[in-house]
């Protein structure tokens, strides 16, 4: 299997999410730059992803979409990096229980609040989130106390985790509580993060602003 590593992005985009975690694993791997008015939705990339959204990750024959799965495929498809507890550590389960977490109910919750949308009461147990309050107080109780989310060492969880915080509180979509402030000042401090968002920021200076979201 060719083992060449490929990432459909874009620098204004959750790519950048994706990139961080490349830098991490430290494998050489090239970048396609993709334009929201242009490429993004152009037959090319449609066969790559159906929904023409980035990111994307090629791995030889292998194409994962999806952020939290392309940094839980990373994890695992390069174990030297130790971005993921051992299949049978005990540390696995929260590994997955915090990804994923921020991938679902995260996610979720902070972009209705942005669109504006809240749950009625009445309809509380049918969303898989709750409320926005319930997933806030739920992360910033995870993160009490705590230098990372599963165990002693940085993983994929925080990565994604972290990435989704840095995001929302610098666009208001997450209110910054100290807990949340002082764990992602940590995590975006780690020579990775800063590597991925000089190059992405590179991409932007280098291309011009545009608008839209992927």
């Amino acid at each position: 299997m060719n083992q060449e590593l490929v990432l459909y992005t874009n620098p204004q985009s959750r790519g950048r999410i994706v990139r961080w975690m490349l830098e991490e694993v430290r494998h050489p791997y090239q970048t396609e730059v993709l334009e929201y008015a242009t490429t993004l939705k152009a037959p090319a990339y449609l066969q790559i992803n159906p929904m023409g959204k980035v990111p994307a990750l090629r791995h030889g024959t292998v194409v994962v979409t999806e952020g939290a799965a392309i940094c839980a495929y990373l994890a695992d498809a390069f174990p030297e990096a130790g971005l993921a507890p051992a299949p049978t550590d005990g540390l696995r389960g929260p590994y997955y229980r915090w990804l994923f977490f921020a991938a679902g109910p995260l996610e979720a919750a902070v972009s209705n609040k942005a669109l504006g949308f809240e749950v009625p009461s009445e309809r509380e147990p049918m969303i898989g989130y709750g409320t926005y309050g319930k997933v806030m107080e739920t992360l910033e109780g995870a993160l009490e106390g705590k230098q990372f989310l599963a165990g002693d060492t940085f993983t994929a969880a925080d990565l994604y985790v972290g990435s989704h915080l840095g995001f929302g509180m610098q666009f208001g979509t997450i209110e910054k509580r100290p807990v949340f402030e002082s764990y992602y000042q940590r995590l975006s401090e780690r020579p990775a993060a800063v590597r991925a968002r000089q190059l992405d920021d590179a991409l932007i200076a280098e291309r011009g602003r545009e608008p839209g979201d992927a």
